[in-house]
């Protein structure tokens, strides 16, 4: 069975840590960007990817700004993306679903809860 590869895009490189370190001990391969922009300029390029968990608050470009671009990629319109938001309000998932993601999971990440939502990939 081939790993999964991800992509985690977030400005806080110890979330990537944290979330790569998880990931990879349950088999996922994970590839990380520390902005939109960067991640972009490798959703463009041949690089294979499965799913994609964005940080929906970043400074330049966030998530829901970031998912429609993404989704735009010819290659990419059906990548999985799942939103990643310490934004757990009312409405909050909504927005990121409007935005064009897939899934939405809260800050602080529950383990087994992202492995079920992955587990659609």
């Amino acid at each position: 069975m081939t790993k999964k590869r991800l992509l985690i895009i977030d400005d806080d490189s110890r979330n990537i840590f944290a979330l790569e370190n998880t990931l990879r001990a349950k088999s996922f391969d994970c590839l990380s960007c520390l902005s939109a922009e960067e991640a972009l300029k490798l959703l463009e390029s041949e690089e294979i990817i499965d799913a994609v968990l964005i940080d929906m608050m970043m400074p330049e470009m966030d998530g829901y700004d970031a998912i429609p671009l993404i989704k735009k990629i010819p290659t990419r319109e059906s990548t999985f993306i799942v939103a990643v938001t310490a934004q757990a309000m009312t409405g909050d998932k909504e927005k990121c679903l409007e935005a064009g993601a897939d899934e939405y999971i809260s800050k602080p990440v529950d383990v087994d809860k992202l492995l079920l939502i992955l587990s659609k990939i």
